[in-house]
């Protein structure tokens, strides 16, 4: 098998699993790791490592992590490396075109969904929110504009009822790196085949922000289910209890409502129900504000309800 010199740029847990194949056995060299600057976290805001940076520094793999890519210096030692390919998964920052330019074989990126489907952020939590059938993994060159190279492959993943994010991006992050090996080879062999994304099949996957935390009881109690599951495990959903603005970790929906959106129609040992749009969502776990993760039931039994969530 050919060996490629390999730069790679990455930052989520996602990035972090892609990276963890390519140096456990691949059988090609990382060569150098991009990865964004350290940001402050926990109660503390202490500086905090990224999932990419803890795991090249554990394989003594030369970790950068420039603010932006466009500064001469950052460019000029980018350019190096002599990378053969340079692989980008869920990295954050555009890279300019003297970057692109840089790599003997171009740059390939492993994106979380079946372009030219949900380009951009998140799209593994846009696949859920809008409740698909099937997600995957494409495999493309890069260009300039944002997701919209060609593809060399993709792979497809159902969506089972239950998943979450975390369960999905684990699942995509597997297939994601059995996909790049065939890229890469197909690469390097001078083999692959590159299919331009149609645009009028496109839509975009915007940064999940506060606003999309907050469940809005007039949606259907499905749509309500769906975006818990899209914001596990983070940063979750919110549900706010008379000023009480707990995350939810779980749900389900029952069927059967004639309450108004909002109303609590039940509680007890298996939940609290309230009614939405079409049918009630019954919640099941939470996170209070500064207290342990809980069953609702738990929660009931230190705080009084009010008669409507917000």
């Amino acid at each position: 098998m050919t060996t490629a010199r390999l730069v790679f740029a990455g930052t989520t847990e996602f990035a972090a699993a892609i990276l963890d194949t390519l140096l456990r056995g691949s059988g090609h060299e990382v060569i150098a790791v991009y990865t964004q600057p350290d940001r402050p976290a926990g109660r503390g805001r202490q500086p905090h490592s990224c999932p990419v940076k803890q795991l090249a520094l554990a394989h003594s793999v030369k970790v950068l992590q420039p603010d932006g890519l466009r500064d001469p210096a950052v460019l000029s030692e980018f350019a190096s490396f002599r990378p053969d390919l340079l692989i980008v998964a869920a990295y954050g920052l555009l890279l300019p075109q003297a970057v692109l330019d840089a790599p003997r074989l171009g740059c390939l990126n492993v994106h979380a969904s079946l372009l030219p489907r949900w380009r951009g952020a998140a799209p593994i939590q846009r696949a859920l929110l809008a409740g698909d059938s099937e997600t995957g993994i494409s495999i493309m060159r890069i260009v300039a504009a944002l997701d919209a190279g060609p593809i060399i492959l993709q792979r497809r993943l159902p969506i089972e009822p239950s998943a979450t994010t975390g369960s999905l991006e684990q699942l995509l992050a597997s297939l994601g790196a059995e996909a790049l090996q065939e890229g890469i080879a197909q690469t390097l062999a001078a083999r692959a085949v590159a299919r331009e994304q149609d645009p009028k099949l496109m839509c975009y996957a915007h940064k999940i922000d506060k606003a999309d935390r907050v469940l809005h009881w007039d949606e259907p109690a499905v749509a309500l289910e769906r975006r818990v599951r899209a914001l596990l495990p983070r940063p979750a959903a919110t549900v706010n209890f008379d000023g009480i603005i707990c995350k939810v970790l779980w749900a389900r929906v029952l069927a059967g409502n004639d309450a108004p959106p909002g109303t609590i129609v039940n509680s007890g040992a298996a939940g609290i129900d309230v009614a939405t749009g079409d049918g009630l969502l019954r919640l099941t776990h939470l996170h209070p504000p500064g207290k342990r993760e809980m069953t609702a039931a738990e929660f009931i039994r230190g705080h009084a309800l009010p008669r409507s969530a917000t």
